[in-house]
C-alpha cells in the first residue's frame, strides 16, 4: 500500500501526522510510505530523516496525492485537495464530519473511502488510536500554563522572608482527558484546585489526583452516554448547575474550561454575569473555543478583557506543543493503519467496532449512521 502524508495547509497547524518513526515501522510492516518534500517546520520530521528510514519524498502535493493509495492527514482536506485525491483512494484524518459536512460530501462524490478517527468508539480495542485522548492531553497541560502565564500572580503558595504568598485557586469545568491533565498540571504548580462534572462518576477520578470535587447538587443522574461522554443538559438543568457553581467562579483566580459534547457546539458553563463576579486579575481560559467555547464571552482565537478579567480563546492548542503533539498523533494513526492494513492491503470490515465507528465514506456514500442524520445525507 502506498501511503502518502501531505503537508497541512491549514494556518497555524504545526503538527504531522506521521513522525519518523511511525513511518519507519509502517515500511518494515511492507507499505511504500511517502512525504511531501518540507513537510515540517521542525528539524525532527526534516526530509533526511524520513529518507533515512525509507520513506519516499515527494516534490509536490500533487504529486503526493497522486501516488498515494491512502492518504493520512491531521486537518480536514480543503476542496482542492479533494480533487488530487484519486477516486477509489482511503483518506484517514480528523475530519469532524459534523462541522465539515460540505468536505465530506465532496469525499464521497469523488469516491474516496474516508476514516475520521475522531469518531473511533471509546472501548479498549481503540485506545491506542484514541486522537481525541491524546490531543485533549497536551490541551489541558497547555491551558493551565496559558492561566499561569497570564495571571498576575505566582501559582504556588510561598513562604518567604517578605511575608507569605496564597496558593492560586484553579477551577476545571469538564473533567474529561483534558480536565484531569489540567487538575494534575495545576496541582503540580501547587495551585489549590476545584473542579465540576456533570457526570458523577469523575468525582472520585478527581479526588485521586488531590483536587476537590464541587456542586454535587448540580449533578444529575447518570450525565454521559454510553461511549462515556457527557451528556448535553436541559435548560433548568444548565440553571441549576451555574446557581451551584457561581460562588466558586467569583473565588477562582484562574478558571480552566473544557466540556465537550460531541457534534454539537460547546455548552456554555460561565455566563458574562459570573465572569463579572470573578476579581480583576483574574483568567478564563476556554479549551473548548474550537466548538465555540463554554465561556459566553469567549470570542474564538482572541483574548477578550472584561473588567480586568481575561477571557482566553485559544485554537487547535495541541499545534502549539508540536513536537510531542505529533509523536502521540503518529502512534494513534500508525495503529489505526496497522489495524485497517493487512499485508499491505485494506481490509474494510464492516462487522468490526472500530472500523465501522470510524468509517464515513465509501463507495461513493455517506455510511456513517450519525453523519447521515446531522447531513440530513
Amino acid at each position: 500500500m502506498k501511503i502518502g502524508v501531505p503537508r497541512e495547509v491549514t494556518p497555524g497547524e504545526r503538527r504531522f501526522a506521521l513522525v519518523p518513526d511511525a513511518a519507519k515501522r509502517l515500511v518494515a510492516d511492507g507499505n511504500e510510505v511517502w512525504i511531501e518534500t518540507a513537510g515540517a517546520a521542525t528539524p525532527d520530521f526534516a526530509d533526511a530523516e524520513y529518507a533515512s528510514v525509507g520513506a519516499k519524498i515527494a516534490d509536490s502535493a500533487a504529486a503526493l496525492w497522486g501516488v498515494s493509495e491512502l492518504v493520512v492527514k491531521i486537518q480536514p482536506p480543503t476542496a482542492a485537495e479533494v480533487e488530487l485525491a484519486r477516486e477509489g483512494s482511503i483518506l484517514v484524518a480528523i475530519l469532524q464530519p459534523f462541522q465539515h459536512g460540505e468536505i465530506v460530501k465532496r469525499l464521497a462524490a469523488r469516491g474516496v473511502t474516508s476514516f475520521s478517527l475522531d469518531l473511533l468508539p471509546r472501548i479498549t480495542r481503540a485506545q491506542s488510536m484514541d486522537v481525541l485522548s491524546s490531543m485533549s492531553t497536551i490541551a489541558g497541560y497547555k491551558g493551565v500554563l496559558l492561566a499561569a502565564s497570564t495571571l498576575p500572580k505566582m501559582v504556588p503558595l510561598l513562604m518567604t522572608a517578605a511575608g507569605t504568598l496564597k496558593a492560586a485557586r484553579f477551577l476545571i469545568l469538564g473533567v474529561g482527558v483534558a480536565g484531569l491533565q489540567a487538575i494534575a498540571t495545576a496541582k503540580r504548580l501547587g495551585a489549590v484546585v476545584e473542579a465540576f462534572d456533570i457526570r458523577p462518576a469523575v468525582k472520585e477520578q478527581v479526588e485521586s489526583l488531590g483536587a476537590r470535587f464541587v456542586a454535587h447538587e448540580a449533578i444529575q443522574s447518570g450525565g454521559e452516554t454510553k461511549g462515556g461522554y457527557a451528556t448535553e443538559l436541559t435548560p433548568e438543568q444548565q440553571s441549576r448547575q451555574r446557581e451551584a457553581l457561581s460562588k466558586h467562579i467569583a473565588e477562582a483566580d484562574a478558571v480552566i474550561c473544557s466540556a465537550l459534547v460531541p457534534g454539537r457546539r460547546a455548552p456554555v458553563l460561565l455566563s458574562e454575569e459570573q465572569v463579572s463576579r470573578m476579581r480583576p486579575g483574574s483568567v478564563v481560559v476556554d479549551l473548548a473555543a474550537d466548538q465555540g467555547g463554554n465561556c459566553a464571552l469567549t470570542k474564538p482565537g482572541e483574548t477578550v478583557d472584561h473588567h480586568g478579567v481575561k477571557v482566553l480563546g485559544p485554537l487547535n492548542v495541541p499545534s502549539s506543543i508540536p513536537l510531542h503533539a505529533s509523536q502521540m498523533l503518529a502512534r494513534n494513526f500508525q495503529n489505526f493503519l496497522l489495524h485497517l492494513l493487512k499485508k499491505g492491503e485494506p481490509q474494510i470490515d464492516t462487522a468490526d467496532e472500530v472500523t465501522a465507528g470510524a468509517l464515513v465514506t465509501r463507495g461513493g456514500e455517506l455510511v456513517h449512521p450519525a453523519v447521515r442524520s446531522a447531513l440530513g445525507s
